[in-house]
């Protein structure tokens, strides 16, 4: 048509990273000067006459745009529209308006997410951590809630609540915090229990798709969300995953409460003024969420320069269409409107106004109205994604994952706009190659140079229920008590722009609130009672769950006293998070252990205690090339090599790793480190070359001594491991065959040290259960394993072959037969199994269940027919459909799976989720016995990962006496008081100082 504008708008983004230029390139009317775009037009009298008449009604409001009534007061206003004007200034008006807190929030009477019947809720005898002052602000008190708002904190007058129809609770001077906000969730998106229909992480349509929502994809029948609020988490960001894509969409902030509505839309926190389509409201003060990653996980579209490059392509569009939109503007502004003859204002103007909707996510990101989260973790990708802020003056909020970012925390810094908040996990170190060289250290170090610390789940990689988990390890490492409360609260609430109404309890706040059974910080601390929006959410009286006595304690009130790790925190930078592991010292003569509280010795296979059972104060033990020759005052500490002060600690046996990975590989993630990809009899024909047609192999073979995991578990007093071929967590269990596993010592150089190899074939593995949608391929069928399974033990396979021999042996007893099953009723019919293959062979098996999530509800069962169980891990979770029926323990039930095993009698040993969190399994055991309310004693707790698996592994007569022993200075080894500091070992006669 004549006259019409002929800009062309951006081209279709392909998938193909090879066109990512072609395909991202600035479109050319946005790259040149666009004033020199209208040069050749001109400006019709018409056209100013409009703008004229345009910019007296736009004066005429005082507050908002003027009314249609308004418009036609005005004489000027017959020859335009006034929708076409509304619209035109609406969308200059609010080009540059940024969000912020809305100035009247805290003194708004409702909560705009109350529900309607929602009685008042009094808490009385609080003590009230609010999360303001730095996290520093505590108040003792009452705490008043209504119409879903903290409406008074402090004193509380009666007729203050009597006048409304008000539930009150009596807190008894227990802890009450703001509820916890977690930043890194995808909740809602990885749906538990895991389905292939209910999978929306990634996006497989192209490396960047800012496009994408991912309240699009939220799951509201999600079982993660009850299990996270059971952990006090009220508020998370739900991101697109960080796995593919270098911008996998938009965030949002949903709160984990289900509605009366029963939607996703109701459940976010301050929906963006675009959620439903509409252009922004210049006065509307909500923020966007954006996810962006870079790194490893990216490499579904190229490499690391493939990625930067693909997002500065994205954001040079981005840029090309603000420029001409502020071009656009200041033309409108200065009386140049681009009029064309017979075409209608509305469609001109519409026309005339750069914009295209896939792109306006990352121009409102330059405009500084997003809050963007970036998952990167090394040194290289950090200071890549600091450049692009500073090219594109993007604002950064969050950085997540972060795990080389101590070692460079000066760059991080450096972020456009200031430093952003860092998203960390603690124990998340080693999985794969860009995270080898993260430190347990790394929220302190972050912390002291100024950036601002927020610990993350990243659901599903952890369980979201674990949140204060994260901050309770954060502050055994050192990061302060304040700090780490505000971790998980005020810091990522104001990260996600939401501070004015979450994350600090005040006035006027969202009635988000958890009342804890002990101080938050301390291991074990669970919820009572937690609200969303001044709604009850959690409450363990009312499910009957007891106080837990234990809780009562003036010392689980308090933060906890944790080790210094000065030195260690130090080693970490100095040596680029890999310090030497190697003990600092080994003593083969006398060593003194001085103030030792709590002593476990190990004799003819069991423990002889002492300050546990009537036995007052402190004690030496005096050890002489690795044996303990005397306990007690009277023992001195002449003559001895060394004198080692434990301060009230701990003397106790070395735990035992049970599981995958450690020892096979070096790191998880990275294939070249470990063992290579191992024949599967059930998916694919074995080599002939092998002749055994099982393709059964033994971990011993392949057994890497030294690698970082190990001697990370080493210091952390897991001693010994038992490795199998079996893969960790829930995603994949690898084969059906898990192959012979070894027992070996983690701190051994290699296999020809003294004691190094313990049991070269310890069990034969197998694994039995569903497929799981996040494998990388189907499996076989369960009636497949379970068939497979009754030939081999009845003798299907010739002893020439090492399938054959190894299942003989396992039929027969001669060697424990570990099954790696969650659900119930294939343990049922494994039980059927057993009975069969007994009663044909005439034989008793040594069978065991290892993850076991369901166990419990055949606990009596497997009691009677002399199976063993290793849970693992030990706070279970619904991952799959063959763990849908988890026993979540308090406060959601009064029970867990491990006590009402051992209630029953079974012999239970706890295995370890996988080998790069060896370091607290030990805190796994100490919040077994703080969860069981009393039920499991310590020594029980300490049977778990020692004599308990020793028997059911038949490892007695190889550890027994001669088992290692650990010693902690501070206090026990299952709490946050200790650290370990040397290792005895009687088998090789010496003491290491680590």
């Amino acid at each position: 048509m004549a006259g019409r504008d002929k800009r062309p708008t951006p081209p279709p983004l392909t998938t193909n990273p090879i066109h990512l230029e072609s395909n991202l390139a600035t479109p050319r009317w946005a790259r040149s000067n666009l004033s020199q775009a209208w040069r050749h037009k001109r400006l019709p009298h018409r056209a100013l006459a409009i703008l004229l008449a345009a910019l007296v009604l736009y004066g005429i409001s005082t507050s908002r745009f003027s009314s249609e009534s308004s418009y036609r007061a005005h004489p000027l206003a017959q020859r335009l529209s006034p929708d076409v004007v509304e619209d035109v200034l609406s969308r200059c008006a609010a080009r540059d308006a940024a969000p912020r807190s809305p100035d009247n929030l805290l003194a708004r009477s409702t909560n705009d997410r109350f529900e309607a019947g929602t009685r008042a809720t009094l808490i009385k005898n609080v003590t009230l951590w609010t999360g303001a002052r730095n996290g520093t602000e505590v108040v003792y008190g009452d705490i008043f809630l209504d119409k879903g708002l903290v409406q008074g904190i402090g004193y509380i007058p009666e007729w203050d609540y009597s006048k409304h129809n008000t539930d009150v609770v009596d807190a008894n001077g227990s802890w009450v915090t703001p509820g916890l906000v977690d930043l890194h969730s995808h909740v809602g998106l990885v749906s538990a229990p895991v389905t292939a229909g209910a999978l929306e992480l990634d996006s497989p349509n192209g490396p960047v798709l800012p496009w994408l929502r991912s309240i699009d994809a939220l799951n509201t029948h999600d079982a993660s969300f009850a299990h996270a609020i059971a952990g006090g988490v009220t508020t998370v960001q739900v991101l697109p995953d960080s796995g593919h894509n270098a911008i996998g969409g938009q965030a949002f902030m949903i709160k984990l409460r289900k509605t009366s509505l029963r939607t996703p839309t109701s459940m976010i926190v301050e929906p963006p003024p675009t959620l439903n389509g509409s252009r922004r409201d210049p006065y509307d003060p909500r923020w966007r969420h954006l996810m962006m990653a870079c790194g490893e996980g990216t490499r579904a579209y190229g490499n690391r320069m493939d990625n930067i490059w693909a997002l500065r392509a994205a954001f040079a569009v981005a840029r090309g269409f603000r420029d001409a939109q502020d071009a656009f503007c200041s033309r409108v502004e200065a009386g140049g409107w681009d009029e064309t003859e017979g075409q209608g204002q509305a469609q001109t103007q519409t026309q005339a106004y750069p914009e295209d909707y896939r792109w306006e996510a990352l121009v409102e990101v330059l405009r500084g109205r997003v809050k963007v989260s970036v998952q990167c973790n090394e040194a290289v990708d950090l200071d890549a994604m600091v450049r692009l802020s500073q090219e594109f003056k993007i604002p950064i909020a969050s950085v997540h994952g972060a795990l080389e970012g101590y070692l460079i925390p000066q760059i991080l810094k450096g972020t456009y706009a200031g430093p952003p908040t860092i998203a960390l996990s603690v124990d998340s170190s080693r999985a794969k190659r860009e995270a080898y060289r993260g430190s347990e250290f790394a929220s302190r170090i972050l912390a002291e140079n100024g950036l601002p610390i927020a610990m993350k789940s990243e659901y599903p990689a952890r369980n979201g229920r674990n949140l204060v988990y994260e901050a309770q390890l954060a502050h055994y490492y050192g990061l302060p008590p304040n700090m780490a409360l505000t971790s998980v609260t005020a810091i990522p609430a104001f990260a996600a722009g939401l501070s004015h109404r979450i994350g600090i309890l005040r006035e006027g706040a969202d009635a988000d609130l958890v009342l804890w059974d002990s101080h938050p910080l301390q291991l074990g601390a669970t919820p009572r009672k937690v609200w969303i929006d001044g709604i009850l959410q959690i409450d363990a009286d009312r499910a009957r769950v007891p106080v837990n006595k234990l809780k009562e304690d003036p010392v689980m009130q308090e933060a906890p006293k944790v080790p210094n790790f000065d030195a260690e925190r130090e080693k970490a930078v100095r040596f680029d998070g890999l310090a030497p592991m190697r003990p600092n010292s080994t003593i083969g003569g006398r060593v003194v252990f001085q103030n030792v509280k709590e002593l476990f010795t190990r004799e003819r296979g069991d423990y002889a205690h002492f300050g546990l059972d009537g036995y007052e104060g402190l004690m030496n033990v005096v050890v002489e090339r690795g044996r303990v020759t005397c306990i007690g005052n009277v023992c001195e500490g002449e003559n001895a090599d060394m004198v080692v002060d434990l301060h009230g600690g701990a003397l106790v046996p070395g735990m035992m790793h049970f599981g995958p990975g450690l020892g096979v590989e070096e790191i998880e993630g990275e294939p070249s480190t470990g063992d290579g990809v191992r024949f599967d009899p059930l998916k694919a024909n074995v080599p002939e070359v092998m002749g055994d047609v099982g393709a059964l192999v033994r971990v011993s073979d392949a057994l890497q001594f030294g690698t970082r995991n190990a001697l990370v578990a080493h210091h952390a007093g897991v001693t010994y491991a038992t490795t199998s071929f079996l893969r960790p967590a829930s995603y994949a269990r690898g084969s059906f065959m898990g192959g012979l596993s070894a027992t070996f010592r983690t701190g051994a150089s290699n296999a020809l040290d003294r004691a190094a190899l313990i049991k070269p074939a310890t069990a034969l593995h197998v694994a039995v259960g569903r497929s799981l949608p996040l494998a990388p391929s189907p499996g076989p069928s369960v009636s497949t394993e379970i068939a497979t399974l009754r030939r081999l033990l009845l003798n299907g396979e010739g002893e020439h072959t090492e399938t054959g021999k190894w299942f003989k042996k396992a039929a027969n007893g001669e060697i424990p037969l570990v099954i790696d099953v969650s659900n119930a009723d294939i343990m049922a019919t494994l039980i059927r199994l057993k009975n069969e293959v007994e009663e044909k062979r005439g034989s008793y098996m040594r069978m065991i269940f290892s993850r076991a999530t369901e166990a419990y509800l055949l606990a009596d069962e497997i009691a009677r027919n002399k199976i063993g169980v290793i849970i693992s891990p030990s706070r279970q979770f619904p991952w799959s459909w063959d763990e849908r029926r988890v026993l979540p323990g308090p406060p959601l039930a009064n029970y867990t799976a491990l006590s009402t095993l051992l209630k029953s009698g079974v012999t239970v040993g706890m295995g370890s989720w996988d080998a790069s969190y060896t370091q607290g399994v030990r805190f796994d055991l100490g919040w077994a016995v703080l969860e069981s309310g009393g039920q499991i004693k310590k020594k029980q707790a300490y049977e778990l990962m020692t004599t308990n698996l020793e028997k059911l592994l038949d490892l007695e007569g190889r550890v027994g006496e001669m088992g290692e022993l650990v010693a902690y200075d501070g206090g026990s080894a299952l709490d946050f008081s200790s650290k370990p500091v040397a290792i005895v070992a009687p088998a090789r006669g010496l003491v290491e100082v680590l």
